[in-house]
């Protein structure tokens, strides 16, 4: 039986060079090139993103073997990942709350007209991202099980303070308006059955409110549809001024390897931000995303040219959410813990192929789980070529004028929230959210700290009730936990920093 490497690492190189002996093979190759072309493809329609796609394409892997199905699903998790910042930089309509990050930066150097170069900052950054978290997977897939265990309800609770104090920091020139849309989020939230004792809140007897407000109309509607309401309604007033052929001329499209490795700094503290977050389950891509972000405009000597177009700010963001696509698998293999939704979908796709996740895995599919780890290596080579390849047809979009692109989007925006769960319920609340949304951005409240307040306020709700049963509302017990007083002690200093910059 095949030993789980755990302390040699001459036995890890080796156990990873029989996977790729395994794991090269063209059917192989053919499968994960066709998992990140359809996961980019379903990631550039607004709310069409990578959970999306891994749900709709599982079925399809049934009759596929167990390595060529994961690596397919994996490919489709790494494009879908990536491909959600194309509408973001083009068409400042992020489809999914991670991507509205990427927006911000992304979408006024395409007004500027550098869509090529603002998409090639994309691309790099999400696969040199992804290649650093497949690697720090490799190597603490194992060791990690010890570290995640020390994560109760209450750390949860301080890392998820210090991630909204963070978010409300750096989301305008008013901390104050991101905590309130914030709170509005975390609010929004608790609509539903209640998690423990079922009791319906907040529901006004309609069924399809039992299980919550959908996040996926919330963040189409708040996010993409409110933009391109937004931006119809600026064209209808005042028209819109198209760039000359000589404007685009002289803007640099090229982008040398130099010149983004110089960037170095960014690229590494957003990849080991983002592994870490996807280390930890339950905290997503999302706020990978921001916290990268917000790190990156901290540690920058021009924090001002953050949301102006700043190359910075994609590198960050995207470097930080394709990270979390190799890293939550680190839970998902060393505990059996899905990191975030995506993962939960493979748990899915593992089991269905008769692989149980868990501290056993290793040594019970080690063959094909290092032959995993090679195909997601492999998979990011794939990943640049194809990305590559599509950027001048993604970039041809920027030359095109709003009043013919926007139409469609606004379709497309309707269909990716209509499909998942074929409801018009859902199509309403987007609706609803796209004025909410359009609303708030033109009063200076943040659209994104609402999406995120609302993503991540379930959890916050779960993990602060299991806090005060668990310690029986005794706030001492915070001084029980460095890791705690740790995340709370950055809330205060981030929020005081935040308040006297006003």
């Amino acid at each position: 039986m095949f030993q789980t490497p755990t302390g040699a690492p001459c036995a890890m190189i080796d156990s990873l060079i029989a996977g790729f002996g395994e794991a090269l093979t063209l059917w192989n190759l053919l499968f994960i090139a066709a998992g990140i072309t359809l996961g980019i493809v379903i990631g550039v329609i607004p709310g069409l993103g990578s959970v999306t796609a891994l749900a709709v394409l599982i079925p399809v892997t049934y009759y596929m073997s167990p390595l060529a199905a994961i690596a397919f699903l994996v490919g489709v998790n790494k494009g879908g990942t990536s491909g959600g910042a194309v509408p973001a930089i083009l068409l400042n309509s992020p489809g999914t709350p991670e991507a509205a990050a990427t927006a911000l930066d992304g979408y006024p150097m395409a007004k500027r007209g550098e869509s090529l170069r603002a998409l090639k900052f994309a691309l790099y950054s999400s696969v040199t991202g992804d290649t650093i978290s497949d690697v720090l997977l490799i190597v603490l897939v194992v060791p990690f099980a010890a570290v995640a265990l020390q994560f109760g309800p209450l750390e949860y609770t301080a890392v998820l303070l210090f991630a909204f104090a963070l978010l409300a920091g750096i989301s305008g020139d008013s901390p104050i308006k991101g905590l309130l849309a914030i709170a509005l989020g975390v609010f929004l939230s608790t609509l539903g059955l209640d998690p423990v004792d079922g009791s319906q809140r907040m529901v006004f007897n309609e069924v399809n409110l039992y299980d919550g407000l959908p996040l996926i109309s919330i963040a189409v509607g708040a996010l993409a549809m409110a933009s391109v309401l937004g931006q119809i309604f600026d064209l209808w007033r005042g028209g819109e001024r198209r760039g000359s052929k000589e404007e685009y001329a002289r803007v640099r499209t090229r982008l040398p390897a130099r010149e983004f490795f110089g960037h170095w700094k960014t690229i590494g503290r957003s990849a080991l931000i983002g592994s870490g977050v996807g280390m930890l389950p339950g905290l997503g891509v999302t706020l990978a995303a921001f916290l990268s972000y917000g790190a990156a405009r901290r540690a920058s000597k021009t924090p001002e040219s953050f949301g102006k177009g700043n190359p910075e700010g994609i590198i960050a963001t995207e470097a930080a959410n394709s990270a979390v696509v190799g890293a939550n698998l680190v839970p998902t293999i060393a505990l059996g813990v899905p990191g975030n939704i995506a993962a939960a979908l493979l748990i899915g796709a593992f089991i269905i192929h008769g692989i149980v996740p868990g501290p056993f895995m290793l040594q019970q599919h080690g063959e094909l789980i290092y032959a995993l780890f090679a195909s997601m290596l492999m998979a990011n080579g794939v990943h640049l070529l194809i990305g590559r390849i599509g950027i001048p047809l993604w970039a041809t979009i920027a030359r095109t004028p709003r009043a013919v692109i926007l139409p469609p989007v606004l379709v497309l925006c309707i269909v990716g929230v209509y499909l998942p769960n074929q409801s018009l319920f859902g199509v309403g609340v987007m609706l609803v959210f796209a004025g909410l949304g359009l609303v708030m951005q033109r009063l200076g409240f943040s659209v994104v700290c609402l999406v995120i307040g609302f993503l991540l306020g379930g959890m916050l709700e779960n993990s602060l009730r299991q806090s005060l049963r668990l310690y029986r509302a005794d706030i001492t017990a915070v001084f029980d936990s460095p890791i705690a007083i740790a995340f709370l002690a950055l809330t205060v200093i981030i929020l005081v920093r935040a308040i006297r910059r006003v």
